[in-house]
């Protein structure tokens, strides 16, 4: 009786935002850092000319990044949207609502929304998606691109193990379980 609540329990708390730890191919933990913009290098959006929507685009995406990357180092809470905790979805729902970009509350919901990309056309800002349950059949993780390097795609996201930390793509368990990815600025 006890096994039984006791691989009940575990369940419950691997099935937060769908993060399940899996084995990886490194043998210490990594450490990754990504710059913030200073405000006051960010212009305002009003007057700006056609020609100038990319430069817009990125300020945008660079204030969303600043405003995800405050809540670092955040525990983890199913359902969170606060500096006591966070989940997945709602790091996203609370960076991109502050910058005055609604967003759906879910994850899956939020796979809806924007324009699909392929892997090699990310930029700062966008999302990409997961499946992180071998049962679960539609997408239960998302994170908020913060760097592109080349091949390597550096994201920000909520784990149920570590919180509010930043990954990379090319991290085994985050390659396997990604769905794809959506630009919504």
């Amino acid at each position: 009786m006890n096994r039984k609540i006791f691989v009940f329990y575990i369940s419950i708390l691997l099935t937060g935002c769908g993060v399940v730890k899996k084995k990886t191919t490194y043998g210490k933990e990594r450490t990754v850092t990504v710059a913030a913009v200073e405000k006051d290098t960010l212009s305002t959006i009003e007057n700006i000319p056609v020609a100038e929507t990319t430069v817009v685009v990125l300020e945008k995406a660079d204030r969303i990044i600043n405003t995800a990357m405050a809540y670092s180092g955040v525990r983890y809470r199913y359902g969170g949207t606060t500096k006591k905790g966070m989940d997945c979805s709602g790091l996203l729902y609370v960076s991109f609502g502050e910058n005055d970009i609604p967003l759906p509350r879910v994850s899956y919901q939020m796979a809806d929304e924007g324009q699909k990309i392929k892997l090699n056309k990310v930029t700062k800002g966008d999302l990409l998606f997961f499946k992180t349950s071998k049962k679960g059949k539609k997408i239960n993780h998302v994170g908020l691109v913060v760097a592109v390097d080349g091949r390597d795609i550096k994201f920000i996201h909520a784990t149920s193990s570590r919180g509010v930390i930043v990954s990379s793509l090319q991290e085994g368990f985050w390659n396997y379980a990604f769905v794809k990815a959506t630009r919504v600025l």
